[in-house]
């Protein structure tokens, strides 16, 4: 089953929605952070500002993942949502970095104190209500579709709302004069991030070298052994790209059968299987059973 025209609508309007969201809450972190001079806020605002950059990349990414398979691309173009969601990983470890640096510096320079201001929790109350209602958008369309570009995407935003919990925290410590829980909880937002960075980083890895997907082979093998014609089957080879898995296996059946009867099991086997996986392309070598 392939993504209908308005499946790739949906996914590229997700898309773009979300690199709207990134801008304003961008913009908004970026000015409040510096006319408060909050690390926590600073960091979040270059958390999102990659956000804005991995957004704009994820948008790319799902056009130009849905084009059909071509001349020289003959599985499609479905990779180039995994290459984006790697992509954005090491964004993701780029604002790990810098915050771990900003942070240990003005521990050792001392230089802690921040302005905190009413506009100091607005614009993280803000950040939370949009991050909260963005990843939930495209977790759906994201889980909809099969789609990593949007997974990541979704990741990027849910880590937001966690680390901008965090950043809140140091606010409040710092209204109190406790200044240090500012850089604290700049710390922890990196923590968060690389903890997020390390599961989207393995799982777009895992896809860009054909890993098998978790599980697949054995829902496979229970739907064969439900057509008792096959008499064995063996083989089986999975590999995904994009939101497209590609299926490929040997059966055996009975040799005395005629090429038109083979090809009629043959059919049923791959009828099975795109009933019960979405988005499939099956693959399947036929052999005559030998009687010992």
């Amino acid at each position: 089953m392939s993504i209908t025209s308005d499946g790739i609508a949906e996914k590229k309007r997700i898309a773009l929605t979300s690199v709207l969201a990134a801008i304003f809450l961008t913009s908004f972190k970026l000015v409040i952070g510096l006319s408060t001079g909050s690390l926590g806020i600073l960091s979040e605002a270059l958390h999102s500002g990659l956000d804005l950059i991995a957004a704009g990349i994820t948008l790319f990414a799902v056009r130009a993942a849905d084009r059909p398979p071509d001349a020289d691309h003959n599985y499609g173009h479905g990779k180039i949502e995994n290459f984006s969601a790697l992509f954005e990983t090491l964004l993701l470890l780029i604002t790990c970095g810098w915050i771990i640096f900003e942070a240990v510096h003005r521990i050792v320079t001392k230089n802690l104190q921040i302005d905190v201001t009413v506009w100091s929790f607005i614009v993280i109350l803000t950040s939370i209500v949009i991050d909260f209602s963005r990843s939930r958008a495209l977790y759906k369309v994201a889980k909809k579709y099969n789609s990593q570009a949007l997974e990541a995407d979704a990741l990027h935003f849910s880590t937001d709302i966690w680390s901008s919990s965090v950043v809140l925290f140091g606010l409040t410590g710092a209204a109190f004069k406790f200044y240090y829980a500012d850089t604290i909880s700049a710390i922890i937002v990196a923590a968060i991030v690389l903890y997020i960075s390390f599961r989207l980083g393995k799982k777009s890895f895992d896809v860009l070298v054909d890993k098998s997907p978790e599980g697949i082979k054995e829902i496979i093998s229970s739907l064969i052994k439900d057509i008792p014609e096959v008499k064995n089957f063996h083989d089986i080879k999975v590999r995904e790209a994009g939101a497209k898995k590609f299926i490929e296996f040997n059966i055996h059946v009975d040799k005395v059968l005629t090429i038109d009867e083979a090809h009629e099991i043959t059919h049923r086997v791959e009828k099975a299987i795109t009933g019960r996986i979405e988005n499939v392309t099956v693959m399947i070598h036929t052999e005559p059973e030998e009687i010992i």
